[in-house]
């Protein structure tokens, strides 16, 4: 049998996409053949065109672009929160301010060639969803990667130009050819694409189709 590859599209400030993630390290854990498993991390963006400066909480912008009165927007939060604490996660999506995230995802990729890309985009994804953290401030970028073993001056440098944005912009293409429209997206082997932050049960049933195919 042959490597199964696969292919993960999520936002740093997607907070399904940090619980999708824990769904499938669960089901990744207990396959068989994980050591067989190669996944490969990849950047989308759910607001391009997103502002860099935090104006309004994740609540006030359902409230705001969804129509959803305040204690409807608080309930929906809760409910995000409550499976988050499923997968052993510790949200306060009150404080959560929805930015660009194009500048971390960057980051993300500057971390990976360094060989710290799980330990960062780990710390920038807890940094949004149960910190408040501005994860489009460069500031705020450099310390949080700094937390999670990435060089700061590095990282800095990285900021202060535009290194890694054509990696971003490439991954973003490629969801593009295989469907994925929306966070966080699974590709096995190119081939099958799972949508959602699933149950472990429909991971774990992924890779084995993929082993087997």
């Amino acid at each position: 049998m042959t490597d199964i590859t696969v292919d993960i599209w999520s936002d740093l400030v997607c907070p399904w996409c940090y619980i999708g993630h824990r769904r499938f390290e669960h089901a990744l854990a207990a396959f068989e053949h994980r050591d067989a498993v190669r996944v490969r991390h990849r950047s989308f963006e759910l607001d391009p065109h997103g502002s860099t400066e935090p104006t309004l909480t994740l609540p006030e912008r359902m409230r705001r672009d969804l129509g959803l009165p305040a204690p409807q927007a608080r309930q929906g939060m809760a409910r995000v929160a409550a499976l988050a604490a499923e997968v052993g996660l510790e949200y306060r999506l009150d404080l959560a301010h929805p930015v660009n995230s194009f500048d971390a995802h960057r980051i993300q990729h500057a971390a990976a060639d360094r060989g710290v890309g799980d330990a960062v985009r780990e710390r920038l994804m807890r940094a949004y969803t149960g910190e408040g953290a501005n994860v489009a401030d460069h500031a705020s970028l450099v310390r949080l990667a700094e937390e999670a073993g990435l060089d700061p001056e590095f990282a800095a440098a990285v900021l202060k130009g535009d290194d890694y944005g054509d990696a971003v912009r490439a991954d973003e293409a490629e969801a593009l050819r295989h469907g994925v429209s929306g966070v966080p997206g699974f590709v096995f082997d190119g081939r099958r694409v799972v949508s959602g932050a699933q149950p472990s049960e429909v991971f774990t049933e992924e890779l084995r189709t993929a082993w087997h195919r």
